[in-house]
C-alpha cells in the first residue's frame, strides 16, 4: 500500500468516525488526487478552520475555481458547516476531508467524472 493509499484510508476513517458519514471511496480518491502534493505536506494537507484567511483560501481556490460556483454567502455557509461536522474542536481538519464534504454538500461529484 503506498503513501496516498494510507492516506485515503485515513481519510475514510476520518470521514466515518468524526463526521458521521459512509464515504464513496472512489470520489473520494479522485478529491484526494486533486489536492496534489499539498497532501503530503504537514501544514498544506489541513485546513485551519479558525483562519479567515484559510476559509477564504477553501473558497476561491476550491469552491469558485474548483467546482465552479458563484460566490455568496451560501459558499461561507456551506464551509461553517462542513467545519462543524468535522468537530471545531478537531485540530487536524484534513483538506481533502474538508474538500470532499463540500464537494459532496453542493452535489459536484460530476466534476471529478
Amino acid at each position: 500500500m503506498g503513501k496516498r493509499d494510507e492516506l485515503i484510508a485515513r481519510y475514510a476513517e476520518d470521514l466515518r468516525s468524526k463526521c458521521g458519514m459512509e464515504p464513496d471511496l472512489g470520489l473520494l480518491t479522485k478529491v484526494t488526487i486533486g489536492c496534489g502534493p499539498a497532501i503530503y505536506d504537514a501544514d498544506a494537507a489541513t485546513v485551519a478552520g479558525t483562519q479567515p484567511g484559510e476559509i477564504e483560501t477553501v473558497k476561491r481556490n476550491f469552491l469558485i475555481k474548483k467546482l465552479g460556483l458563484t460566490d455568496g454567502p451560501d459558499l461561507d455557509a456551506a464551509i461553517a458547516s462542513v467545519i462543524e461536522t468535522y468537530g471545531k474542536s478537531e485540530r487536524n481538519k484534513y483538506r481533502a476531508v474538508v474538500y470532499y464534504m463540500l464537494t459532496k454538500h453542493f452535489k459536484k461529484e460530476s466534476v471529478y467524472g
